[in-house]
Parts: structure tokens; C-alpha cells; sequence
């Protein structure tokens, strides 16, 4: 594995980085062991002196850490400010509210006293993706760190820069060595770090051929998981929909960070007696946006975040046309330096097209004419995946309705602001399973125990 930072703008490389050795990776797994034995005991409240202060780090250094972030994946400036400013928050809310979520919970047996207590298992090994550089290592640390587990995380190969900065911006908090240990490793190195019996638990947001890989082998040793893989939600534009409200979000729910977001948009199933109305505001949305350089704020498409994903995209639209769709624009990659797509819409895609049941990663809508509501619904659920989604109408209990058939994770009435510190955020069927952020995040690698004391008669 090529650990590289290189700019999908112009294609140039602005540096290398180079994996660990073996026995580095040893005493990197010694250290967080060690560490973890005196942070287990450590209070919370300096706990969250060290989470506090790296929110506020974070604060400080947000315009070059976001400029690295543009430069190596090519996540638009004002977008990228915005995700650091998120991951600053997210830490500050787990320094805050951390002992609140753990603190021991009275139960009332039979006989005697008793409680749950909650307390940290250790080192968790975190294997991250490269979309989100800073929001996915913010909502493992804030949790993670304040539970009093040691973390050990390899992020993607082609964001190393952020992942140095990110382990940089903690040690400058105060952290101890040992607490939270950026690793440049192979494929291989993983697999010995999962099998490793200090190693207590596995956290993966990537792919679904990542995540059954990876949760197998956690499966195989015993040690608990999370996974939060892949997604093709539905957007559902119910027959009495604002179209001004909705087009607005609809483009924004399929372009922001280029459409390559789990939870984005992908699937807009919209109410036949809507459909040609909405499908022209779509398309004319689309092809407002403006191509650009990703450090220019008036960019409004940005490059994909490499040249494989740009060549792995055109391959999957190819495919989907050979199955069968039409594609009413786009389709093929923008005709200049960079790896930049053009915004696209596939329409007439049947259920035996392999894009149907596929997930598109980038600025790719697939657009469904349906007959009514219970067809939209329907539609939905005809998904292998089952991350996120949304439904439009001016009907808020119709919304709720219609939110609590579509089989999901999460589900959005009226918008589709996927995350929030305070909000649980985890999908079923092949999109995983566990919930991250929320109080729901910080329990994910606990060891609930229970603890009783009573006075009773010996056993006969």
C-alpha cells in the first residue's frame, strides 16, 4: 500500500509517506497498551481537559487543516472548514457530556441493590475513509478517548497528510503517547493487528467488501464491532411537495463533497404527477454548478477525490447505460486537468441493471417515476442498502408516516442534515450496524457490568 498525498486537481503528488515496519507496529501496540492501563483510571474531568483542548486546536487551526484536506482529496474549501469546525464540535460535546452517558444506571431486582456500570475494554483498532478526513477521526476519538479506551487507527492511503495532522492536533492537547496512535500500515499489518489479543474491538467506516472482510476476521477472534459501510438512499418527492424547498436540498443532497458521502442522496423516487416539474428544476440545478479549483470559495464542483474513483465512477455509469439507462446528462468525465466528472442523471434504470441494486459515489442521481406514495415506499425498501433517506411533502405527519416504512438507519422529513454530535448515525442491511455520535456512539465499546449486593438465605 502507497501511503501518497497527490492533488485530484492537477494530478501532482505533494508527498510520500512511508509504511511502518513490523517492529515499529509492535511498539505502537505496546504503547497503546500501556497507555491504556493508567487511562482507564483517569478521571473524566481530565479526560476532557485533553478532549477539550483539542476541540479548541482544531478551532485555531481550521483553515490549514482544511487547505490540507483540499489539497489532498479535493473536498471544497468552504466545505472543508465547515467539517473541521463539525469534528471540533463533536469532541467538545463527548468532553461534555461523556460522564453523564457512563455514569452507573440503578436497577431495581427482587432482592438487594444493584447497577450497570460501564467501563472501557481497550485498545480498539479504527480503519477510516478518506471522504470525511477529520469528521470520521473526530466521532471515534471523542467517544472512544472519553470512554477510557486507547485508540489505534489507520486511515485511508490517500489522506495521510490528514491523518498526521489530526494525531498531531491531539498529542499538542496534552494526550499521552500511547492514547491515540496514527498507523501507516499495509493490508497485512491490519490483519495482525486485528488478530492481535490486545486488541479489543473494531471500528470500520468504508465499503462493504471492506466491511465483510474486516468484520469476519473481528467475528473470527471474538472481538466486538462496528460498521458503517455503504448507502444509496432514497429522496421521495411525494405528489404534494414544495418544489422550491426540495429541488434546493435535492442538489445539495447529491453534490455536497461531490456526491461522495454515504448517506447522500442517490436514489430521488419521485410521485408521477411531480416528476417532469421536478426533474427539469434537477437538471437545471446540476448544471448551474460551476467547475472549479477546490481552493477557490466560488467553486461549486470540485474534482473526485482521485483518479481511480473518477475511472471506477465512469466505469459504473458505462455499465448502467449497457444495462439499459438513459443518461439525460452527463455521464463522462469533464474534458480537462483534474479528475473531475460531470454532474449526471440516469433515468429508466429496471431492477436487472446492476447500477439498481449498486451504489454511486460521486455526482451520480438515479431518478425513479412512480404512481403514488405506496409505490415510492416500496421502491425505497428495494434497496440492499438501508443508511439514510428522506421524504418531501407539505404534510409533516404524512412525512413521519411514510419515514417509518422506508427500512433505515436514519430517515429525514423535509431535509437531510445527516448528522449532528447529539445524533445517533448507523444504517442496517449491507449499509452495517452499530451507531456512532450520540450517546448511542460512546456506549459502542463499553463493558456493561452489572453489579448486585444483597442479603439473602445460602442456596439449598
Amino acid at each position: 500500500m502507497t501511503y501518497q498525498s497527490l492533488s485530484p486537481f492537477d494530478g501532482k503528488l505533494l508527498e510520500s509517506f512511508d509504511e511502518i515496519t513490523d517492529a515499529s507496529l509492535e511498539t505502537k501496540l505496546a504503547t497503546a497498551q500501556s497507555c491504556f492501563e493508567i487511562w482507564r483510571d483517569t478521571s473524566y474531568a481530565k479526560r476532557a481537559a485533553i478532549i477539550d483542548k483539542a476541540a479548541h486546536l482544531l478551532r485555531d487551526q481550521a483553515d490549514a487543516l482544511a487547505r490540507i484536506m483540499t489539497l489532498e482529496m479535493g473536498k471544497r474549501i468552504g466545505e472543508a472548514r465547515a467539517e473541521v469546525e463539525f469534528s471540533a464540535r463533536i469532541l467538545r460535546y463527548y468532553a461534555e457530556n461523556a460522564e453523564r452517558f457512563l455514569a452507573p444506571v440503578k436497577l431495581d431486582p427482587v432482592h438487594g441493590e444493584a447497577h450497570m456500570e460501564s467501563g472501557p475494554i481497550g485498545v480498539i483498532f479504527c480503519v477510516e475513509p478518506w471522504n470525511f478526513p477529520y469528521y470520521q477521526l473526530a466521532r471515534i476519538a471523542g467517544p472512544h478517548l472519553m470512554a477510557g479506551n486507547t485508540l489505534v487507527v489507520k486511515h485511508s492511503e490517500i489522506v495521510p497528510g490528514c491523518a498526521v495532522a489530526f494525531e498531531k492536533v491531539l498529542t499538542e492537547a496534552g494526550a499521552p503517547a500511547g492514547l491515540y496512535t496514527n498507523l501507516l500500515v499495509s493490508h497485512e499489518q491490519s490483519a495482525q493487528i486485528i488478530d492481535d489479543p490486545r486488541v479489543k474491538g473494531v471500528a470500520l467506516t468504508g465499503s462493504v467488501a471492506a466491511g465483510q472482510s474486516i468484520a469476519a476476521r473481528a467475528g473470527r477472534n471474538l472481538k466486538v464491532s462496528s460498521m458503517e459501510l455503504g448507502g444509496s438512499d432514497a429522496f421521495i418527492v411525494l405528489d404534494d411537495a414544495d418544489l422550491d424547498h426540495t429541488v434546493p436540498w435535492a442538489v445539495w443532497g447529491r453534490m455536497y463533497n461531490t456526491g461522495q458521502t454515504c448517506c447522500a442522496a442517490k436514489r430521488f423516487i419521485v410521485v408521477e404527477s411531480v416528476y417532469d416539474v421536478f426533474l427539469a428544476k434537477f437538471r437545471a440545478g446540476l448544471e448551474a454548478l460551476e467547475v472549479g479549483d477546490p481552493l477557490d470559495s466560488a467553486t461549486t464542483l470540485g474534482p473526485l477525490s482521485s483518479e481511480p474513483a473518477l475511472v471506477q465512477l465512469v466505469g459504473q455509469v458505462d455499465a448502467a447505460v449497457s444495462g439499459g439507462a438513459k443518461v439525460l446528462i452527463g455521464g463522462k468525465r469533464i474534458d480537462r486537468l483534474g479528475s473531475f466528472m460531470q454532474p449526471t442523471i440516469l433515468t429508466d434504470v429496471a431492477p436487472d441493471n446492476p447500477a439498481f441494486r449498486g451504489e454511486f459515489f460521486g455526482p451520480v442521481a438515479m431518478v425513479f417515476r412512480v404512481k403514488n406514495e405506496a409505490a415510492a415506499i416500496a421502491l425505497a425498501n428495494d434497496s440492499d442498502f438501508g443508511l439514510g433517506g428522506s421524504v418531501w411533502t407539505r404534510d409533516t405527519a404524512r412525512g413521519a408516516r411514510v419515514a417509518s416504512r422506508v427500512e433505515t438507519g436514519m430517515m429525514f422529513v423535509n431535509n437531510i442534515d445527516w448528522s449532528d454530535a447529539e445524533l445517533p448515525f448507523g444504517g442496517i442491511k449491507n449499509s452495517g450496524y452499530g451507531r456512532e455520535l450520540g450517546d448511542m456512539g460512546i456506549q459502542q465499546f463499553v463493558n456493561k457490568k452489572l453489579v448486585r449486593t444483597a442479603s439473602m438465605a445460602a442456596p439449598a
